[in-house]
């Protein structure tokens, strides 16, 4: 998709709650997987969401009588994103969050743009790396190491489970760049581009679900806050939450719209103290709030910059959304879990 681009001077009114929903829908998915998997297999919870955010986005597309692209090589490179932009993150916090809480599953969400710009740089060539985005990267990677209090030792499952999170994120740094280096040139709308992402991994899940996790169980069989919570995961997650950011990209300019990022681990750890009672260790939220500075040094929020054009967009590559990440990757596309 290309979106012509809008001065980031639209009334603050104009595009303030749009912007803070987005937040608040993406931040609220680690609630969500975390209430899911008490009752489902991790691969389960994903087939349920990603089957929810298809049947969704269908609904959408055929209300505004949007298309599918019909050319295979398209179909190919989607499938690649649809692995790694969607089934195997979304999966890898699902199981993360076995382990850990989900408001580090939103700090670990916010580490994605720091996985992005290498991969950008050294594989897939789309960004340059630059004195500024190097010490962005160095920052950020100062904060991974805080947040997992490296200097306490590492192993258990605690350990594992961020790990797991993170791995999410570094799927969702392949994902990005490599939908911005095969598929950004396309001429579908974002909104097709995102269906058949969704329903690529829908594919891939329902014939990997049998062999990993053995067959789901039916959802009268779940309990009603679970069955909300797949719902919430992939009609608001994916369905709204996308109209809702393109929204965003033409009101307020895709800069203004892609910090949205900054805002969706604020959010995670909100929902899981006031929802679920977690809490963090002290080295937790500090080592975020470091990630977060890195990533915006890497991305220029302290300077200023000419707008750029929102190109190649997929919403599901977070948080999770995308649920991807500004800066390295298209503004169009902040991570989300």
């Amino acid at each position: 998709m290309t979106t012509d681009i809008t001065p980031d001077k639209a009334p603050l009114r104009s595009w303030l709650p749009g912007f803070l929903a987005l937040a608040a829908i993406w931040g609220s998915s680690f609630l969500f997987i975390k209430v899911g998997v008490a009752e489902l297999h991790p691969v389960q919870l994903t087939l349920y969401r990603v089957l929810a955010g298809a049947l969704t986005l269908l609904v959408v597309l055929a209300v505004l009588r949007d298309r599918l692209p019909r050319e295979p090589r398209i179909w190919a490179h989607l499938f690649v994103v649809a692995a790694f932009g969607v089934a195997v993150p979304f999966t890898l916090f699902g199981y993360g969050e076995q382990r850990v809480e989900s408001m580090l599953a939103g700090i670990w969400n916010a580490t994605t743009p720091l996985i992005v710009l290498p991969l950008a740089v050294l594989v897939f060539r789309t960004e340059r790396l630059t004195v500024r985005r190097g010490v962005g990267l160095g920052l950020g990677f100062l904060g991974v190491l805080v947040v997992l209090g490296v200097w306490e030792g590492i192993g258990g499952a605690h350990f594992v489970g961020q790990l797991m999170c993170f791995g999410a994120a570094a799927c969702y740094g392949v994902a990005i760049p490599y939908q911005k280096r095969f598929v950004a040139g396309s001429t579908h709308s974002g909104l097709s581009l995102s269906t058949v992402q969704v329903l690529l991994a829908a594919g891939q899940l329902a014939v990997v679900t049998p062999f990993v996790a053995g067959a789901p169980p039916l959802p009268t069989d779940l309990s009603p806050k679970v069955v909300g919570s797949v719902l919430a995961l992939g009609a608001l997650g994916t369905g709204l939450a996308f109209v809702i950011n393109i929204r965003n990209i033409r009101v307020a300019g895709a800069s203004t719209a892609s910090t949205v990022t900054y805002l969706i681990p604020i959010f995670a750890v909100l929902i899981g103290a006031v929802v679920l009672g977690e809490r963090l260790n002290w080295h937790q939220p500090v080592g975020a709030l470091i990630v977060l500075l890195g990533v915006a040094v890497a991305q220029g929020a302290f300077g200023r910059r000419k707008p750029r054009p929102v190109i190649g967009v997929g919403a599901p590559a977070a948080p999770g959304a995308e649920p991807a990440a500004p800066g390295a990757a298209p503004a169009a596309e902040p991570a989300r879990g």
